[in-house]
């Protein structure tokens, strides 16, 4: 009797603790936007001791690419497994991971015309997030990442607001248009039609080799830059030119072409450097 009784119990504590090396995502999160006059979705992933702990952590801002959701890096990214692998590893430190929606009604993370998506993310989603769970609000633990669109948004968040994270991991990234014949012709296709002052104001503010020009070269410098983009990625051209473009300026970062192109697989890949590169800032002495 004693011996089955042991023997429950023992499984009851194993299970326990299995259920407790795991972490949580909820994916259908939302809060109200006045700004974008909507309901905005986002999805979390929280660590495996969020639940049991008082600690605050350091949090990752993970950005989803276009035609994507908040949901992307959940299903596709497969964000759970790979940030509990990493954690229990030890190659990525316990984190917080703010998945954002920029697909729902309007595309994009930018301020165009009345779409102020920007203006959201850092007025309404960030100090949202960073009330409701328990998240360290200093710049050492915060850093943004993401791919395609949502690596164009890592560049011009941690470039336009370098004072507020840590480190920018752009992966396969968007870094907006390099000439302002493409700028035209992505309004056409998209059946818009922007005045010449519009496109540059536009190409001034969310295009990263202009704003790598233009921001002060030290601001730039406080962020810690990881860039990886696919030898086979159509976006190539872009972040090759943003690489050669901080090495002319002596901006420090980690430059990454692999064998691969546009793709989840490549990105999956990925995710595991990007959790561990952001962890060493968390750490940093």
């Amino acid at each position: 009797m004693k011996k089955n009784v042991l023997l429950v119990w023992f499984a009851l504590v194993t299970i326990c603790t299995a259920f407790a090396q795991s972490g949580k995502v909820f994916d259908n999160l939302s809060m109200t936007s006045k700004i974008l006059d909507s309901e905005r979705k986002y999805a979390v992933y929280l660590p495996p001791d969020y639940e049991t702990s008082e600690r605050s952590y350091p949090v990752l801002y993970l950005l989803h690419g276009a035609t994507d959701d908040h949901t992307g890096w959940v299903q596709f990214g497969e964000v759970l497994r790979i940030a509990d692998n990493g954690i229990k590893d030890g190659t990525a430190t316990p984190m917080i991971i703010v998945m954002p929606d920029a697909d729902t009604r309007r595309m994009g993370y930018f301020n165009v015309g009345d779409w102020k998506y920007e203006d959201f993310f850092f007025e309404e989603l960030m100090p949202h997030v960073e009330q409701k769970y328990r998240i360290k609000g200093e710049k050492r633990y915060r850093a943004v990442a993401g791919l395609s669109m949502g690596g164009g948004g890592s560049f011009m968040y941690a470039l336009r607001h370098p004072e507020l994270f840590s480190s920018a991991c752009p992966l396969s990234a968007y870094v907006g248009p390099l000439t302002i014949e493409a700028m035209k012709a992505q309004g056409k296709r998209r059946g818009e039609k922007y005045s010449d002052a519009e496109i540059k104001t536009y190409m001034e503010n969310y295009n990263a080799l202009n704003l790598i020009e233009s921001v002060p070269v030290e601001k730039t410098k406080s962020v810690r830059w990881y860039i990886d983009c696919g030898d086979d990625d159509f976006l190539y051209e872009g972040n090759s030119l943003v690489h050669i473009a901080m090495k002319k300026k002596e901006i420090p970062h980690e430059y990454r072409v692999r064998d691969g192109g546009h793709s989840w697989a490549y990105w999956r890949d990925a995710l595991p450097t990007v959790l561990g590169f952001v962890s060493d800032a968390f750490h940093q002495n």
